[in-house]
């Protein structure tokens, strides 16, 4: 079940290079490469030949992708530019493709729906006050269950006792609201110590690390796939998530989650941070935290989802900490309901 009008990260610029990059998302397999101008272009990853992956082909210096079966060669609107002894000119499937903070995004809906506008807007890449870093895991997990992973944070005090889980998590109750599209848990602790990730980034701010700190996680849902969780720690009686930048640490967890097929993902992750966004070593401290927590959540992600797979009807509980989760799946359902009543009504 996917939201097909939307805009998902497919890769970061970086991974396409000299050769065209395979990937499977929402289903559709893709092939990502550099055509004409440099612009990136998404095709169906299928030689309209004899239905060789495009993937495992070449391309060419003027942006054209050569088939490496027989050669057939196509041009990054989908068209064929030539085959071998042949005047037949087959076109297969192209995808709304573009390129935008470091990342390659497509479109898998409908061609004519793409709109650059509906792009997730994400205002710290514009912003030289912030500086990111991530990565992308491959995860064997239905994307829901990321989505529940990411709204619910009480996991923390659990998974990640060693960095960011305190018992402070779990004792503090979540707020859920929903707005418009965009499901919100937030969750506020006050006078506690910082846990172990987040003493480092307050020395990493030069500020005190071994002083009560108030503690803020606000996790946002929005369609089709993206959540923005807004985190940071301050000194006790400053104004917790208002207090100034002098005296807190403050970051945007992304997490931009592609679904490759039912039970599988592309999860691209990152930390945005607007405090000491000078300090390189800094940054890549943060990524390699994230990246160890983040490796934690894999494990238990794909454990659950061979018990889910193997008993599809066993009946789940729901808590009150589930309701982030919750309400982004009744906006996805309802999204996903919405599309479907227009593919009929066409």
């Amino acid at each position: 079940m996917y939201v097909r009008n939307a805009w998902y990260v497919a890769c970061t610029a970086d991974e396409i290079a000299a050769a065209p990059l395979g990937r499977t998302i929402c289903g559709n397999r893709m092939v990502l490469f550099r055509s004409e101008g440099g612009a990136v272009s998404a095709l169906e990853d299928f030689c309209p030949h004899r239905g060789a992956p495009l993937s495992l082909g070449s391309v060419r210096a003027d942006g054209r992708i050569v088939c490496g079966y027989h050669g057939l060669v196509m041009g990054g609107d989908g068209r064929c530019v030539s085959m071998p002894g042949q005047r037949v000119r087959p076109t297969i499937r192209s995808y709304p493709a573009l390129e935008r903070h470091g990342f390659v995004w497509v479109w898998p809906g409908e061609k004519s729906a793409a709109d650059p506008a509906k792009l997730h807007p994400l205002p710290w890449a514009e912003s030289p006050e912030w500086t990111y870093a991530g990565g992308l895991f491959h995860v064997k997990c239905d994307y829901r269950l990321m989505i529940d992973n990411l709204m619910d944070l009480t996991h923390e005090t659990y998974v990640h006792a060693t960095s960011i889980g305190q018992p402070e998590i779990e004792e503090a109750a979540p707020a859920t609201r929903v707005e418009g599209d965009s499901a919100i848990t937030s969750r506020f602790m006050s006078n506690i110590s910082a846990p172990p990730f987040w003493r480092a980034a307050l020395r990493g701010n030069h500020l005190a690390d071994d002083v009560p700190v108030d503690r803020w996680q606000i996790c946002r849902f929005t369609p089709p796939s993206h959540v923005m969780i807004e985190v940071g720690v301050a000194h006790t009686g400053h104004g917790g998530h208002d207090a100034p930048a002098e005296r807190k640490v403050s970051s945007v967890v992304v997490d931009f989650i592609t679904p490759e097929t039912d039970t599988s993902i592309w999860y691209f992750w990152g930390m945005a941070r607007s405090f000491n966004v000078e300090d390189k070593a800094l940054t890549e401290t943060i990524r390699a935290g994230q990246a160890a927590i983040f490796g934690e959540d894999v494990g238990i992600l794909e454990a659950q989802q061979r018990n889910l797979s193997e008993q599809p009807s066993r009946h789940l509980m729901r808590l009150n900490i589930d309701m982030g989760g919750f309400e982004a799946r009744r906006i996805l359902e309802r999204l996903v309901a919405e599309e479907q009543n227009d593919l009929l009504k066409a």
